[in-house]
């Protein structure tokens, strides 16, 4: 059973990712772990106005029944958890971040935070592969053994934490650091559109 507490995170951090532009009306996800249970978003769902109903509880192994209202990224989200301690995960598409994936093989923060926050944040080419793919669940689960968060090339962030919140500081930091990458790549590397 869903808490008030963690669903007040799932809205809380869906609300968040919404408003800060990390993710359009009906994309990104979230998901906790917890006991052999894993509660993620459903299909479809608007992470700026989540509701219970948006939660779907489901097994940590699968497959199972609530699997098919569930998040199509229920795959990756389960590697993910299946390959480290991440107890939350968030999925976003913040755009910076994202835009500079297509030129960058790894995103090294310029700014103090980002760079003391993340470290330096892989690139993981999914190739044109659905996100919730099994080539996708492998590469960002493996990447993320190592990392808080990586970005899938020309998609999104995956990052883990032990909470929702802990997942949405290495997101909105990524975005952050983003930011100042992109503005400082644009003037020296050719290929990024200034």
């Amino acid at each position: 059973m869903l808490d008030e507490a963690m669903f007040s995170a799932f809205r809380d951090i869906g609300r968040d990712l919404f408003l800060r532009g990390m993710v359009s009306s009906h994309a990104g996800k979230l998901s906790v772990r917890a006991g052999g249970i894993i509660w993620i978003t459903r299909k479809g769902a608007m992470l700026g106005r989540i509701t219970r109903d948006d939660v779907i509880e489901t097994g940590e192994a699968g497959p199972d029944p609530p699997d098919s209202r569930a998040s199509s990224e229920l795959a990756v989200h389960r590697a993910i958890y299946g390959a480290t301690g991440g107890r939350a995960v968030v999925h976003a598409h913040p755009p910076y971040a994202t835009f500079l994936s297509m030129f960058q093989d790894e995103l090294v923060p310029v700014d103090l935070e980002g760079f003391h926050v993340l470290g330096r944040v892989p690139v993981v080419n999914i190739g044109r592969a659905a996100a919730g793919a099994p080539e996708a669940a492998r590469a960002v689960s493996e990447a993320l053994k190592e990392h808080r968060i990586v970005v899938a090339k020309g998609h999104g962030t995956f990052a883990r934490g032990e909470t929702l919140e802990a997942a949405y500081m290495a997101t909105s930091s990524v975005e952050a650091s983003s930011f100042y990458l992109y503005h400082l790549l644009g003037r020296q590397v050719p290929g990024i559109p200034k």
